[in-house]
């Protein structure tokens, strides 16, 4: 959209937008407003990857996350601007959220949740990923303020035993899927808790014939399990060995760097397109990380 001054504002579908995508001529969408970032991709503050990775796309969620200053950055989209998105169409296109739905999971309760964590990561009462419900303490400062007040639900000085037996088998089995059942209800997501439950009824549709019903509940019960573990593994381990702490007013770049500075780079991609293969720099060596250790063998005072 370096050149967005040259072309007249239009009205464009997502057939159109799709269009532009490739190295060189490359159009987004944010707020339903279409942009031609051919020339600014080059001057990108966060890096050419990141903004093109949304070529042809909606980037109205990640361009939101990732610029909390959004006054300040308006006067750079004002001259990359081509026209708008046509009334007829859908704010998203049509791939986004699909294989949430796929997996009878909520998109909007899914990005609830993960903005707030990159807004706010690792902040107690602030972030959802750190909220263990009083199961586990994390860090330094918790542990310790537990301690103080003598607060004792659980042996949390056994904690590094029992995380094997509660942690990953039952993240996505039982607690994730109580809290997007209770969200749907909660904020009245019909549609949504239509979409979701869409996916039970095609799933036993489909295996209660091989299987029988049981059979089929057994089945989705233990990939979920093996999903679960393989979630906490790959995921959460690269968070929780992170400082966790109270608020401190941290400036946002500065939170999202806390634990390295090479791993902006990559995570933010991570983030603005999360794909399967990039999981391959999650190693486990995480596992074997002092912090990663002092997080699970930590005591209560």
């Amino acid at each position: 959209m370096g050149q967005g001054n040259s072309i007249a504002a239009g009205v464009y579908t997502w057939e159109d937008v799709q269009k532009h995508r490739s190295r060189n001529d490359q159009w987004l969408v944010v707020n339903r407003k279409v942009y031609n970032i051919s020339q600014w991709v080059k001057r990108h503050p966060g890096g050419i990857r990141i903004i093109s990775h949304y070529a042809g796309e909606d980037a109205t969620e990640a361009f939101t996350a990732f610029h909390p200053d959004l006054k300040h950055v308006q006067k750079f989209l004002k001259p990359l601007l081509v026209g708008d998105l046509a009334a007829t169409e859908p704010s998203q296109d049509g791939g986004k959220n699909v294989s949430l739905y796929i997996l009878g999971l909520l998109a909007n309760w899914w990005n609830h949740r993960h903005f707030q964590h990159h807004a706010k990561p690792n902040i107690f009462k602030k972030d959802p990923d750190v909220n263990m419900l009083d199961v586990f303490v994390l860090g330094n400062t918790q542990p310790v303020e537990y301690g103080i007040k003598k607060i004792k639900h659980m042996p949390y000085n056994h904690q590094h035993k029992y995380f094997f037996l509660v942690g990953p088998p039952l993240l996505i089995p039982i607690y994730f899927h109580m809290q997007i059942m209770k969200t749907m209800i909660t904020r009245r997501d019909w549609v949504d808790l239509a979409w979701s439950f869409s996916y039970y009824f095609r799933y036993f549709f489909c295996y209660t014939p091989l299987y029988g019903f049981l059979g089929s509940l057994a089945l989705m019960t233990f990939v979920r399990f093996l999903e679960s573990h393989w979630f906490v593994w790959v995921t959460q381990m690269n968070h929780l060995p992170m400082e966790i702490q109270y608020e401190t007013n941290q400036d946002w770049l500065t939170m999202q760097g806390a634990s390295a500075n090479w791993w902006n780079h990559r995570h933010f991609q991570h983030h603005a397109k999360p794909k399967n293969k990039v999981n391959e720099h999650y190693g486990m060596k995480y596992l074997n990380n002092r912090n990663a250790n002092k997080l699970l063998m930590f005591k209560v005072l």
